[in-house]
């Protein structure tokens, strides 16, 4: 017996809940931190090593690859195509 599928958003995740974000140039990890009334700040890596905060709203959906969860866009690109290589010394 199949179950629907709910509509998880950004508002149903926890605060440091990881996730994947599309960014201008390609995919990168994030984790919500903090939430307001209208939205989320989410702190995202940048390969560089530092970090930097985007807000999104709360109503925005999650999409899941098996466990990882991904803030939905309008592209239809694979994330796996575009990731973002991190600074591999780490």
């Amino acid at each position: 017996m199949e179950t629907p599928e709910t509509n998880i958003t950004l508002r149903d995740l926890p605060i440091g809940a990881r996730l994947l974000v599309r960014t201008k140039t390609d995919w990168r990890t994030a984790v919500v931190s903090q939430f307001y009334t209208e939205k989320a700040t989410l702190i995202v890596c940048s390969p560089s090593g530092r970090t930097y905060r985007l807000r999104r709203l709360l109503e925005m959906e999650i999409s899941f690859d098996g466990e990882i969860a991904i803030l939905k866009t309008d592209l239809e690109e694979n994330w796996r195509d575009n990731f973002s290589r991190y600074d591999v010394r780490w």
